[in-house]
């Protein structure tokens, strides 16, 4: 495309522009006349870079972005390892209109075997700021906890929280099952639980055959003095880890590696990673970017590498689909990154090459489900569309619900639904205070008057709005819509049927005109996945808030307690649970608790 014909925005001169610019690396961010970031990149020479924009032929996407300039802002870097970095910074944060966005909102799972003479293992996400040992990071939580059931089963190491260990007067289920071999009540000396736990290192770093020689040592040493219940026992584990060894794919080699595949379909794309960490599978994951537009693997894949492993220390081979652009800065950045060295590699032959049909074979699968959930999520929305009269599809749904008990702990919610199903990190909760307890009706004013005032802030605004509820809860959002102003909103009441049975629901227009679709309708089958998300994530909302109004009102209640003294108790217990197990003297032990205080706080918490 020509730049200087074809670019309509005026006053923006995209050649003139780039003749200004600096050959020197950078990030430059293109941005539309409503300032809004339509694509962020980055460069070797920001110069060449934008100037290809307007002076060679582009492919429709990106005449389509060009054409809706209106500025480009620039910033220079001293080396293009930099500016993929600040690249990736800016496209999490800023989440331009046309960067392939990798839709992750959650931080990698690990496994942490924490320090101290009674090591604990469990699962971790967040920072790894605790002492001890950590593992992985695995490609999705249901691996790391499949990995803890089996290690809990292999080598017995505690899993409960340090106060609930600190607290124990007998064994929990876990020992019952043959899970713990309870440290808490002093069932294992020391040298074995350390003994146990040096094992359950070795398996967590792929040394599983030598940890085979070891069990079969003992085995035989056991039997020879025939002590069969102990041979016998570790018998049993040596068929566990033989098992475990036949699942894995690399077998032989302490494999540190990941292979990705990516298929693209109908305007969709699927990421399939196969995670293998010390010669050991920690599982596969699937992950489906937003790709904007995009429709090659290589620049899916390109996105992709920098957005998921500059968050974490990646391994030390990368095993690709796909030949991807900036694959040798990518790796040149990633080492120093590590400080050793990793390799991106497209082109494999034998095992890795078998692993690599097994990802993209994965990954086919996988879209070709989500295909089909689209498919099926666009006739339900098309069959809404045609039973409302609407003029196109709603782009944008929300349901409101209210939930509480007896009037305790009110909270309303907040989910959203566009044209490919939920939208879970624009879902919203609000706590509901200062009204009559148990009157939804105030309930639902309250929190869509809340919702709507910001709504007119930010320009955010639904194209249908349900409430799940009869003709009381539909005023109250009519009559906040009308207080507000808000207009080209469609309201629509969700009321329950007969006995409240699925499928035998009324939808209640904003002029009382009802409708009873049925339980075949696909349109009435989206209403009752909207509102059903709606309600659990009222319910979810509400027992956690009256969990912690209970946990905290019990030590509220307790004169000489007050917010500081309150927290100094939770945080030395880790939580109500362990303050609960802990007896007076233990209580007095916190700082600020003096005997008969600590003697009031267990009468509390133990009605006594």
């Amino acid at each position: 495309m020509n730049g200087g014909k074809d670019n309509p925005v005026e006053g923006f001169d995209g050649r003139a522009f780039a003749r200004k610019l600096t050959s020197a690396p950078g990030v430059y961010r293109m941005l539309a006349a409503d300032d809004s970031v339509l694509y962020v990149g980055k460069a070797g020479s920001l110069k060449k870079r934008v100037a290809s924009y307007f002076t060679k032929a582009l492919p429709y996407r990106q005449q389509n972005m060009v054409a809706q300039i209106a500025r480009i802002e620039v910033t220079a870097t001293r080396t293009e390892a930099e500016a993929l970095l600040l690249e990736n910074q800016l496209i999490k944060s800023l989440k331009p209109r046309y960067n392939v966005l990798l839709r992750d909102d959650k931080s990698y799972p690990y496994i942490h075997l924490s320090a101290g003479d009674w090591p604990k293992l469990g699962f971790h996400r967040g920072p790894r700021k605790a002492p001890g040992r950590y593992f992985g990071p695995f490609p999705g939580a249901g691996a790391v906890r499949e990995t803890l059931t089996l290690m809990h089963k292999l080598f017995g190491i505690r899993s409960c929280e340090d106060s609930v260990f600190a607290n124990r007067s007998r064994p929990c289920l876990q020992y019952q099952i043959g899970r713990c071999l309870a440290p808490c009540v002093d069932y294992v000396g020391q040298q074995d639980y350390a003994q146990a736990v040096r094992r359950a290192v070795l398996f967590l770093e792929g040394r599983s055959s030598e940890l085979v020689n070891e069990f079969n040592a003992e085995m035989e040493r056991a039997s020879a003095e025939l002590r069969f219940e102990d041979a016998a026992r570790m018998r049993d584990q040596v068929a566990s880890l033989r098992s475990i060894q036949a699942r894995q794919y690399v077998e032989g080699e302490q494999v540190d590696m990941d292979v990705l595949a990516c298929r693209i379909e109908g305007g969709h794309a699927c990421v399939t990673l196969l995670c293998f960490r010390n010669g050991m599978n920690l599982g596969t994951r699937a992950f489906q970017p937003k790709i904007n537009g995009a429709d090659s693997c290589e620049e899916v894949l390109d996105a992709f590498l920098a957005q998921y492993y500059l968050e974490q220390q990646p391994p030390r081979e990368i095993i690709l689909s796909h030949a991807v652009p900036d694959q040798a800065l990518l790796a040149e950045v990633l080492t120093a990154q590590v400080g050793r060295k990793v390799e991106l590699k497209s082109s494999v032959r034998g095992d890795r090459a078998r692993y690599l049909e097994l990802a993209d074979r994965n990954a086919a699968l996988s879209l070709a489900d989500t295909l089909r959930s689209r498919a099926s999520q666009k006739a339900r929305l098309d069959a809404l569309t045609q039973l409302l009269e609407l003029a196109e599809p709603p782009r944008r749904i929300e349901c409101f619900d209210i939930s509480h008990t007896m009037g305790e702990a009110t909270v309303a919610s907040c989910v959203v639904f566009d044209a490919d199903g939920p939208v879970r990190a624009q879902y919203r909760r609000y706590n509901i205070a200062g009204i009559e307890p148990g009157d939804d009706y105030a309930a639902m004013h309250q929190a869509l008057t809340r919702r709507f005032k910001r709504g007119q802030v930010d320009g955010v605004l639904p194209d249908l709005l349900l409430i799940d509820g009869g003709k009381g809860q539909l005023s109250q959002a009519l009559a906040v819509l009308g207080e507000l102003g808000v207009e080209g909103v469609r309201v629509l009441g969700v009321a329950k049927g007969e006995a409240r049975k699925a499928g035998h629901e009324t939808l209640i227009e904003a002029d009382g005109r009802e409708i009873r679709p049925g339980g075949a309708s696909p349109a009435l089958q989206l209403v009752q996945q909207v509102r059903d998300e709606a309600h659990r994530f009222a319910i979810t909302g509400h027992r956690g808030k009256r969990q912690k109004t209970r946990e905290t009102s019990r030590l509220e209640d307790v004169p000489g307690i007050g917010p500081r003294r309150r927290a100094a108790l939770l945080k030395h217990f880790g939580g109500l649970a362990g303050l609960k197990a802990a007896g007076e003297e233990e209580i007095a032990r916190v700082e600020g608790i003096n005997a008969s205080l600590a003697e009031r706080i267990y009468a509390a918490l133990h009605g006594v």
